[in-house]
């Protein structure tokens, strides 16, 4: 069996909103289709137009994130203008 923590290392895109992380992403995905994946992060924010959950980010409670940060199931989370945002190990 594989062990894919050796195999596969997180590339992580950061900046503030309208920097272009989209944009680097898409590229990236289209380029080296074989060679990443996309998460989707949780958030305790309610969804914009046009956001759906599950596809860019999943939408819960501030209740509900707080428990998984308990559970201890975030690579990692951060709070943001008094919301929660984080990458799930799942």
């Amino acid at each position: 069996m594989r062990d894919h923590a050796k195999l596969y290392k997180p590339l992580v895109v950061v900046g503030p909103s309208g920097a272009g992380k989209g944009t680097l992403i898409e590229g990236i995905k289209a380029k080296y289709t074989d060679k990443f994946g996309f998460s989707v992060s949780y958030t305790t924010r309610k969804p914009r137009a046009g956001e759906k959950h599950g596809e860019h980010y999943f939408f819960i409670s501030r209740d509900e994130f707080e428990a998984m940060i308990q559970r201890q199931e975030f690579i990692e989370f951060c709070e943001v203008h008094s919301n929660y945002y984080g990458t799930a190990k799942s």
